[in-house]
Parts: C-alpha cells; structure tokens; sequence
C-alpha cells in the first residue's frame, strides 16, 4: 500500500494571475506557500484536509472532467459571500435529493467547482445507532 502523507490537486492555469486573483482573493483561500518567480510562479493554497497548487501555464483550459469539491459548513453563507465578492454563480444552493446542499462555481478557466455543505443530519455524519 502506499502511505501518503500529503496531497495537492494541481492545475495549470491559462493565466496563472487571473487565476489567482480568483483562488486567494475571491474565493479567499489562505497561502500555503508560494515559489518562483514572475507571472508563472507557483502558489499552494490551503485546501481543506489537502492543496490546491497553481503553477506553470497552459495554452488550453483543463479538461471537462477536471472539478474540485470543496466542503464547507454553511452553503448560503458561502453563496452571498461570493455573490458579494462577484463570483458568478453556476447554480445557487439546492438540497439534492440525496441530502447534501450543493451550488456550484467555476474558476476563470471554466474549471467547475462544487460547494457541499454536509447537513447535521445526514448519514455522511451521523448515523442511527453506530
């Protein structure tokens, strides 16, 4: 088995500065740590229990199934978060039929991205007589 001690999603941006205009200044993630320098430096952001690292560039967005899921614990209060902060909204929060509270964003790369909110309730925390 492997043992792995870490992890990081990484995507090349079309325009890494734009791009992190978007992940540290919109969305607000906090600075893990930077490298390089100039216009294609790379940045790590903060992700939850992994990384998000931005780095190099590339000629052509990611692809289709490239998508992140970012839980948070208050959907709507992330939502007029960002609608405040202009982050176009894909879809506003909804309670999908299989509990969870989902809405969704993209970054500037069209990059979708998923914000779940895991309700008290449900059985991803909280099961009957466990």
């Amino acid at each position: 088995m492997v043992h792995v001690l870490s992890s990081r999603t990484l995507l090349r941006p079309t325009d890494p500065e734009r791009s992190r205009a978007f992940y540290g200044g919109q969305l607000g993630l906090a600075v893990y740590r930077e490298f390089g320098t100039g216009p294609d430096r790379g940045t790590v952001y903060f992700l939850g229990g992994g990384f998000l690292e931005l780095s190099g560039r590339s000629q052509t967005p990611p692809p289709p199934a490239v998508r992140l899921w970012l839980q948070v614990p208050d959907v709507p209060a992330a939502h007029a978060e960002l609608l405040a902060k202009d982050v176009e909204i894909v879809r506003p929060p909804v309670r999908e039929p299989w509990g969870l509270i989902e809405m969704w964003i993209a970054d500037p790369d069209g990059t979708p991205i998923v914000l779940v909110e895991v309700p008290g309730d449900h059985p991803l925390r909280y099961r009957p007589g466990i």
